[in-house]
C-alpha cells in the first residue's frame, strides 16, 4: 500500500458495497404466502406471476423461471445446439465437436455452458465504444471459422452492445444468437427503429436474479422466447425431463433447474421496484462522471443514441498515459506508485483500506487458465501468436485485456448515500495525487 495522502480520511463505519440486494416490504409477504400455503417447491402462484410479469416487461411471449442465470444460459445453449445439430447422445452434449463464437470480456458463466455441451469456445475481442463484443472481430471470426453457427453475446455491466451490427453479422452467416442479459435487465436498445428490452434481442435470451443484480431473489434466472415449443422444452429439461406417465419416465437427460416458489416470491416483490433501482444506479453513474471529470479517467461508455443502460455497475478506465506501472499474474498484482498517476490495483486497495468494495473488470476469457488453449479473434484477425522477435509488427491488438488492465468497477450499491460516494470520489482523487 503506497497511499499516503490520508489526512482527514477515516474508514467507513458501514461497508460501502459494490452491489447488494435492496429489499422492500413486499418480498417477505410473497415468501410468507408460499410458506404458509405450503407451496415451497417448484410450482406455485409466485412462479406463475414472475413468469407472466417478466415476459410482459421484456416483451417476450414466454418466460421460464429457473434456479440461476447460469441454468438459463445452459439450457439456452443446449437448445441452440439441438436446433443446429440435432438431439445429442447421452454421453455427449448438443455442441460436441462444434466451435461457438463467444464473448471474451465477461463472467465465465456466459461461456461454461458451451463446455457443458461439449463445444469449443472461440473468443471474440471487445470494442471500446460499449466494452462489448466487437462486430468487426466477429466477422473476422466467421472468416476463420465459417462452419460456426452459434454466437454467445453478453451486455457488460448493464450496457447493451452493438446489437444491430452483431445481428447483421449472424444473419449473414446463418448463425443463432444466445443473448446473455444477466447484467442488463431493464436496459433498452433501439433495434431497427423500435426500442426493445435486452433479453429478447437474440434467438434465446437469459437474465439473472443473483444477489448482486438490479433486482434479485438471492438467486434465480429466466429464459425468454417467443416459441411455445422452446419454452416447453426448457421447462421440461429444468424439471428432470419427466415424461407424461404415472411413474417417472425419462427419454432425455434433465436437470434440477426449476426456480422454487419461495425464491419466486422474493423476486415478485422486487419487480415493482425495478425502475426505481435503475434510476438510483443511473444517479450513481452521473455523480461519478461529474466528480471524476477533472481526472485522466473515463466512465464505462455507452451508445446514447441507440441504447439506455440499466447502469448496474459504474466503472472507469484510466487514460493510458496516466497509468503507473502495474503487473498482474494469475493471483496477485503489484504496482509502483508515481506522482500524478495511478492504476486499478492502487485504487482498489485504497478503497478496501477505507472499507469500500470495488472490483477489477472481468478478466478476458482467452486469458483465463482453463481457456488459454482456445482461439481468440480480434478486429485484425487471429489474436494468438502476434509477437515476432525479428519483425516489428507494432502493438498487438487486445482490447479486452487493455480494458481489464486499465479499468475497474466502482462501488455502485444503490444504498450508498451521496455523501459516501463523495468520499469514494475523494479517495480516487487522492490516488492520483502527489
Amino acid at each position: 500500500m503506497a497511499f499516503k495522502n490520508s489526512k482527514g480520511l477515516i474508514p467507513f463505519k458501514n461497508r460501502v458495497w459494490l452491489s447488494t440486494p435492496t429489499k422492500h416490504a413486499e418480498e417477505m409477504e410473497y415468501v410468507m404466502e408460499a410458506f404458509e400455503t405450503n407451496w415451497k417447491s417448484t410450482v406455485g402462484k409466485n412462479i406463475d406471476e414472475v413468469e407472466l410479469q417478466m415476459a410482459e416487461y421484456v416483451g417476450a411471449k414466454y418466460a421460464v423461471a429457473l434456479s440461476t442465470g447460469t441454468a438459463a444460459l445452459h439450457l439456452a445453449t443446449k437448445l441452440a445446439g439441438e436446433k443446429l445439430y440435432g438431439q445429442a447422445r447421452l454421453n455427449k452434449g448438443t455442441l460436441a465437436g462444434h466451435k461457438v463464437l463467444a464473448r471474451d470480456t465477461t463472467f465465465d458463466a456466459s461461456i461454461n455452458p458451451i463446455a457443458y455441451e461439449g463445444g469449443e469456445a472461440v473468443f471474440i475481442d471487445t470494442e471500446y465504444d460499449t466494452w462489448n463484443m466487437d462486430p468487426v472481430a466477429l466477422e473476422k471470426a466467421f472468416e476463420l471459422y465459417p462452419v460456426a453457427k452459434l454466437v454467445v453475446v453478453a451486455h457488460l455491466y448493464g450496457t447493451p452492445g452493438k446489437v444491430s451490427e452483431l445481428k447483421a453479422v449472424c444473419e449473414r452467416h446463418g448463425a443463432l444468437m444466445v443473448e446473455d442479459a444477466a447484467e442488463s435487465l431493464g436496459a433498452k436498445y433501439n433495434l431497427n427503429g423500435a426500442w426493445r428490452e435486452t433479453g429478447i434481442l437474440g434467438d434465446f435470451g437469459c437474465i439473472s436474479f443473483n444477489g448482486n443484480k438490479i433486482i434479485t431473489g438471492s438467486c434465480g434466472g429466466m429464459f425468454f422466447t417467443d416459441s411455445k415449443d422452446d419454452a416447453d422444452k426448457v421447462r421440461k429439461w429444468s424439471t428432470q425431463s419427466r415424461e407424461n406417465a404415472p411413474w417417472y419416465e425419462h427419454e432425455e437427460v434433465g436437470y434440477n433447474y426449476r426456480m422454487s416458489n419461495m425464491i419466486a416470491g422474493f423476486i415478485r416483490g422486487q419487480i415493482p421496484y425495478l425502475q426505481q433501482h435503475i434510476d438510483q444506479k443511473r444517479a450513481i453513474y452521473e455523480r461519478y462522471k461529474e466528480g471524476l471529470k477533472d481526472l485522466p479517467v473515463k466512465m464505462n461508455p455507452y451508445d446514447a443514441e441507440n441504447s439506455i443502460p440499466n447502469f448496474w455497475l459504474s466503472c472507469m478506465i484510466i487514460d493510458e498515459d496516466a497509468m503507473c506501472q502495474q503487473i498482474r499474474d494469475d493471483r496477485k498484482a503489484l504496482y509502483i506508485p508515481e506522482a500524478g498517476k495511478s492504476c486499478p490495483t492502487e485504487i482498489l486497495e485504497t478503497l478496501a483500506k477505507y472499507n469500500a468494495e470495488g472490483r477489477p473488470i472481468w478478466k478476458p476469457m482467452h486469458a483465463q487458465p482453463l481457456y488459454r488453449s482456445h482461439a481468440f479473434v480480434t478486429a485484425q484477425s487471429n489474436g494468438r501468436g502476434q509477437s515476432n522477435a525479428y519483425i516489428d509488427r507494432g502493438k498487438a491488438v487486445d482490447v479486452g485485456m487493455d480494458i481489464f488492465t486499465r479499468g475497474l468497477c466502482l462501488p455502485s450499491d444503490n444504498k450508498m448515500t451521496p455523501e459516501e460516494q463523495d468520499v469514494v470520489i475523494d479517495i480516487i482523487h487522492r490516488c492520483f495525487g502527489d
